[in-house]
């Protein structure tokens, strides 16, 4: 049976599940998402990825600033959607949003719940040292992502899988789980079942706070830190390398060998002490510049064996 869509989603995790609805023959009949924004040295507004991708289907997009006055409760109630699918849409859904569609509104999110509801679900996983997480379609309700849940995909974590990997892995497991959410709720076979009180963590958004390493943490903590944050927003440390303090993200590390003060640089190889054990720098960005090897970084710095990082 095909369903009447209004697909809700704003970045790219979002495209790979518009695409997969609308090549499964549903009547998408709108989409929404996050006005332009502001990007690049022009400062341009930029249209969203869903944005982009609704345009090349042809279908109609909205971007409101506000889903909460009645000129837009109206124009959303027009759409006389069966169900509304949500995918990282990055706005609140008030009440009489929610109860539009005929089937409900469904949410894909990047966690086993109750485990990581919130905004930053893929990087908490991964900083928290989990060795498992998934996607879950869920029924939304007021909560912040506490409504019951439908059909799960579970997905290991390996060891030095970052925030970018698993961030790629999820959106295309997560379209094929929705697409087949969406198979089973047109047949009137999509049960839900409430999520359970035990166990819920919330992941709360990134801050700058977050991403300076502290290398007083053990080396596993630091190193599951630093992977959690990569590539974006990054986490990093600072240092003098002859023009005053300079940021330094690192993008990779590995475990190492080693021992000493917390952040002293330990060798000419990148080898960091931490509050327990070591890291190994693996790959870096300075400011201005590309991701680089530790191996070049290491060449064009002037950090002899002993210096303490920041």
């Amino acid at each position: 049976m095909t369903l009447r869509v209004v697909f809700m989603g704003t970045p790219d995790f979002a495209v790979p599940t518009l695409a997969e609805i609308v090549g499964q023959g549903h009547d998408v009949v709108a989409v929404y998402t996050r006005p332009p924004a502001a990007a690049g040295r022009g400062m341009e507004l930029k249209p969203s990825p869903v944005h982009a991708m609704a345009e090349r289907f042809g279908l109609e997009v909205f971007a409101p600033s506000t889903l909460r006055t009645e000129e837009a409760r109206a124009t959303f109630f027009d759409h006389e959607a069966d169900v509304a699918v949500v995918v990282a849409y990055g706005m609140i859904l008030p009440r009489p949003i929610l109860e539009a569609p005929q089937l409900g509104c469904l949410n894909l999110h990047a966690s086993l719940l109750p485990r990581w509801r919130g905004a930053a679900p893929i990087q908490r996983a991964i900083m928290a040292g989990d060795e498992e997480t998934g996607v879950a379609v869920m029924k939304m309700e007021e909560g912040l992502d506490t409504g019951p849940v439908g059909m799960v995909e579970k997905v290991a974590i390996t060891s030095d899988m970052n925030a970018g990997d698993l961030h790629d892995k999820l959106m295309v497991l997560g379209a094929d789980l929705m697409v087949r959410a969406l198979a089973a709720l047109s047949r009137g076979g999509l049960n839900f079942t409430p999520q359970p009180e035990i166990g819920v963590t919330y992941a709360h958004k990134l801050g700058n706070d977050d991403a300076r390493i502290d290398w007083q943490l053990p080396a596993q903590a630091l190193h599951d830190h630093v992977r959690g944050l990569s590539p974006f927003p990054g986490a990093f440390f600072s240092a003098d390398f002859g023009k005053g303090p300079e940021r330094v993200k690192v993008l990779r590390t590995a475990l190492a060998q080693g021992s000493g003060e917390a952040g002293m640089l330990l060798d000419s190889s990148g080898t960091i002490a931490c509050g327990e054990s070591a890291v190994r720098l693996l790959q870096v960005q300075r400011a201005g510049k590309s991701p680089m090897s530790a191996e070049d970084f290491m060449r064009g710095i002037r950090l002899e064996p002993g210096i303490k990082l920041l």
